[in-house]
Order: C-alpha cells, then sequence, then structure tokens
C-alpha cells in the first residue's frame, strides 16, 4: 500500500510539474537521435594543359578521378566520418626539375591511408594534414615540391563539419541556394597562397608554412546542404553566383548521378571560362584591384569534389 500511494505521488508532481521532464526519454528524442547523416561525393577535373585532348575527347578528361595535372584530391570514409581533401601543387618547380604533381598526390594519398586506418582525431582535420606531411617528410628519400592542401571531415552523428584550408584551395557550404559558410582563403601576398613545402637543403629561398598555420573551423550542417570543395582553377574562374545556379540546377540531390552531372558541369564551365580571353574573371578583378592589367580566366588545373547531405537513418535495432 505505501509503495502505491508512493507512485500516485510522482504521477501527482508530474502533472503539477514538480518532476523535471525528461526529453531524452520522449519517442520524438529518440527518433532524432537515431537519425545520421552522410556524404554522396563526386569528383571531376581538368589539367590546364589537356584543353586540345580535352576538346577532342571530353568524356576521358571528365571521369578521370583523383589527379588533374598538377592538382590531386581523395574521398575516403571511416566509420561515422567523411573526410574529402583536395591540393594543389606548386608548377614552379618544373623549373628544377622536379615534377609539381608529386607532392600533392602523395600528400592526399597519405591523409587517405591515415584516415582509412583510423588514426586521426575527426574534429581536428589539421592534425591529419600535419601528420600527413610529417610521413612526407620522413620518407627516406623526402619528396620536393610544395602544395596549397584544404581538408573537411564531417562527423556524420554530430552532424559537424570541420575543416582545415591552407592555402587558396577552399569550399562552400550551400543551404537554400545560398552560401552559408566558406572556408578562408589564405595569401602572402597576390597570387602567392599559404602551402607546404619540402626543399633541398641547399635551396633555402622555398616559401613554406606550418600546417598547423591553416584555417580552421567547424560548422553545424543540415540534411539538403551541398558542400563544394576545389582548388583556385574553379574559384579563380568562376564567381559564387555562377556556381550557385549550377547547383541550383540539380533536380534530386539525393542520387549520386544527379551529384556526378552537377560537378562535370561545373568543372567543364570553369574550364571554358579560362580560356575565354575576354572574360573579367575572379582572378581578373583581383588582378586589377592589385594593381596588374589584366583580362580574360586563368587557365589551371581544376578539381572539384561536390557533395550532397542526404539523411541515414540507423538500425532501430542497435
Amino acid at each position: 500500500m505505501q509503495s502505491a500511494l508512493v507512485y500516485g505521488r510522482i504521477i501527482v508532481r508530474a502533472l503539477t510539474g514538480s518532476v523535471a521532464y525528461d526529453a531524452s526519454a520522449s519517442l520524438e528524442y529518440r527518433e532524432q537521435r537515431r537519425r545520421s547523416l552522410r556524404l554522396i561525393t563526386a569528383s571531376c577535373g581538368f589539367s590546364k594543359d589537356s584543353e586540345a585532348a580535352a576538346a577532342a575527347n571530353i568524356a576521358s578528361q571528365v571521369f578521370k578521378r583523383y589527379t588533374f595535372g598538377d592538382d590531386a584530391c581523395f574521398v575516403a570514409k571511416y566509420k561515422e566520418k567523411d573526410v574529402l581533401g583536395v591540393a594543389d601543387g606548386v608548377g614552379g618547380w618544373r623549373d628544377y626539375g622536379v615534377d609539381p604533381s608529386q607532392f600533392p598526390s602523395q600528400l592526399m594519398k597519405a591523409c587517405e591511408r591515415i584516415v582509412k586506418s583510423g588514426r586521426f582525431v575527426s574534429d581536428s582535420p589539421t592534425s591529419l594534414l600535419s601528420g600527413s606531411y610529417e610521413e612526407l617528410m620522413n620518407n627516406k628519400t623526402p619528396l620536393i615540391g610544395s602544395s596549397t592542401a584544404c581538408i573537411i571531415v564531417f562527423d556524420n552523428a554530430r552532424h559537424t563539419l570541420y575543416s582545415a584550408n591552407l592555402g587558396d584551395s577552399g569550399f562552400l557550404v550551400v543551404r537554400g541556394g545560398r552560401v552559408v559558410h566558406r572556408s578562408e582563403e589564405q595569401q602572402h601576398y597576390f597570387n602567392t597562397p599559404f602551402q607546404l613545402s619540402i626543399a633541398p637543403p641547399d635551396l633555402n629561398s622555398v616559401l613554406s608554412d606550418r600546417p598547423e598555420s591553416a584555417s580552421s573551423a567547424s560548422f553545424p550542417v543540415k540534411e539538403g546542404d551541398m558542400i563544394l570543395m576545389a582548388t583556385d582553377g574553379l574559384f579563380d574562374n568562376m564567381p559564387e553566383g555562377m556556381i550557385l545556379k549550377e547547383l541550383a540546377k540539380i533536380k534530386d540531390t539525393t542520387l549520386a548521378s544527379s551529384i556526378q552531372e552537377a560537378v562535370n558541369s561545373i568543372a567543364e564551365r570553369a574550364r571554358d571560362l579560362a580560356y575565354d580571353p575576354n572574360y573579367m574573371s575572379p582572378f581578373a578583378q583581383n588582378a586589377r584591384a592589385n594593381g596588374m592589367d589584366f583580362l580574360g580566366g586563368k587557365p589551371d588545373d581544376i578539381t572539384v569534389l561536390l557533395s550532397s547531405v542526404i539523411c541515414e537513418e540507423e538500425d532501430t535495432d542497435t
């Protein structure tokens, strides 16, 4: 009888507001916590030296993955983490007989290896970049070269995007047709971005920044968001407004084929504009702002990764 009375008093207190309501026990809360987001990602790019080849055989250029001229990229997943990266090699190394595509390519491959092994901190992509850079430096034969780099880690469960950007590659988060978050560009001065470098011991004039100098941020992501990551070959030739118009053409953001079509269209449009001598490109505008008489697009390697944030229900039996 006493236990029944105690139970009755608890019910009365709950009804009168004396007992705090536990939101975590509600069905609505549990359903919300079950919702996990993930990325659908597609890639596309062009080498700046492949204009004639692309004109003759566009398909073989559009669908080449992970290496575009001196650019490189990677897409990897570990448990509930989607990780993407792009890197842009410094072409000036050709003057020293060095292939500038090797450094960014190996940097991105090192990032991918670390991600797939799980040896990274999801909310610190800067540490991932640092670990990959150190791996290259500790090679028995250090890999000579320089590169910008941008890495994002999307935590599916926390619905949070973590980023590290060193240089003038970068990314946009688009929601409802507008840019709600963007990376911070890093330049020492016009057309001289922050960059990671490994130089021969006898070459002291090479510009080199530390991975820890990367601009880092976190941002809450929602279902339906689009994340566009690219090297400067895109951003120097296509303003944000033009990119948004291309993204607005996507009919179904949950279909991988739709995302691939969109990223192909964006990369191809950027390549065409890069070779337009009468186009007032973003690069031309920045050049004029820095006192240079420049008109036209900027021929460059172009790498674009496009991701759609979709909902993936977790297994309710777990």
